[in-house]
């Protein structure tokens, strides 16, 4: 049984970026006016040619670096928009780099009704910086969130990045206690991952040792809790009511659209990835991977993406959802005998002493 979900959300990926961190596996591409031009051209019409006019409850503009963008092609992108259904629309998120914030940016993702703002901070660690290819300092950071309050803005997030092979619990909190005088809604914290064709990569950078990188992310979970954030995904924290209502529908497995250059979406029990060949996505032809998911990879899909969240997913509600019994479907009674797994107020979880080795319980899962 598949019951269509007629209220959706949309990401749409910007490639383009002034500089390249160390770090970046996301699809990207250096700035270039003309094809910045181009690419907007084919976004709206791949918008055209695959948006059904339903109802759009969150929009996430991401990168690549959005903020980047010229005035003009600022614009352009929000005229595209005008294309989407937006009369309800609950969140809408732009992403921004820390040296791209200005006055005359943010008038206009105002003018726009953006309403939150996720800003690639990642560290404020002058080593960790400059393996990453960044640098900025404190100050700027503080000048630029008050700029961003005196603008209007409520809701903002920051990405934090730690796991160098150098870094501990001491550097780790001194570098965070800074993140946490800007006095920002949202936190997203992400161990460092040496991916393939990165610059990090490629210098032979290595990864922290796991028992560290373990350390550092049980401090990391408790010392944000003493500050009054929820820990509600693996990797996100939010002030009460801040949680990113764009990004718990991936992990409720609702539907969404993904427009733009490698940008995934999920539509009709359709999984699918758009090319990252700028080249054929500047000839009209976006069309990447594509998966028709069973029942079972359904199952399977909410299992693991609801699994991200602290309190992880209603079992009545799959149950109806699937026409299918949890407990038949899965092995979950020895996972809550072992207290891998455990049960409250109707919703199914991973232990939140376990949520570091989660890949290890779905495994025995699925």
């Amino acid at each position: 049984m598949y019951l269509r979900d007629h209220k959706k959300s949309v990401y749409i990926h910007i490639p383009f970026c002034k500089t390249i961190c160390s770090y970046c596996d996301f699809c990207k591409v250096f700035y270039h006016e003309k094809w910045v031009e181009n690419y907007l051209t084919c976004l709206e019409q791949e918008i055209k040619d695959q948006y059904r006019d339903e109802e759009i409850e969150t929009l996430y503009i991401g990168g690549g670096t959005p903020s980047s963008l010229s005035i003009p092609a600022l614009k352009k992108l929000f005229s595209i928009l005008k294309i989407f259904s937006l009369e309800h629309l609950k969140e809408f998120t732009f992403e921004c780099n820390l040296n791209d914030i200005r006055k005359e940016l943010l008038e206009i993702l105002k003018e726009h009704h953006v309403n939150r703002l996720s800003i690639g901070i990642q560290s404020f660690d002058q080593e960790k910086l400059k393996y990453m290819g960044r640098m900025h300092t404190l100050e700027e950071a503080k000048e630029k969130i008050k700029l961003c309050r005196e603008m209007g803005f409520s809701n903002i997030n920051i990405d934090f990045i730690y796991g160098f092979y150098f870094e501990n619990v001491k550097r780790a909190k001194k570098d965070l206690k800074k993140l946490l005088s800007l006095k920002v809604e949202h936190i997203s914290t992400y161990s460092l991952q040496i991916e393939e064709n990165t610059l990090l990569q490629i210098q032979n950078i290595k990864p922290i040792e796991e028992e560290e990188d373990f350390r550092i992310y049980a401090f990391i979970c408790k010392y944000l809790k003493r500050k009054g954030y929820q820990h509600y995904e693996v990797s996100n924290f939010a002030l009460k009511g801040y949680e990113s209502k764009h990004n718990l529908r991936y992990w409720q497995n609702k539907e969404y659209y993904g427009f733009g250059l490698s940008a995934a979406g999920y539509i009709d029990q359709l999984r699918y990835t758009n090319t990252k060949s700028l080249t054929n996505y500047l000839k009209n032809d976006y069309t990447g991977e594509k998966e028709l998911l069973t029942k079972q990879d359904q199952m399977d899909n909410h299992l693991m993406l609801g699994f991200r969240l602290v309190n992880g997913f209603n079992i009545q509600e799959f149950e109806e959802l699937y026409q299918e019994k949890l407990e038949q479907k899965y092995p979950i009674k020895p996972l809550l005998k072992n207290k891998d797994l455990m049960i409250k107020k109707g919703n199914i979880f991973i232990n939140p002493d376990k949520l570091y080795i989660m890949n290890e319980i779905l495994i025995k899962m699925i």
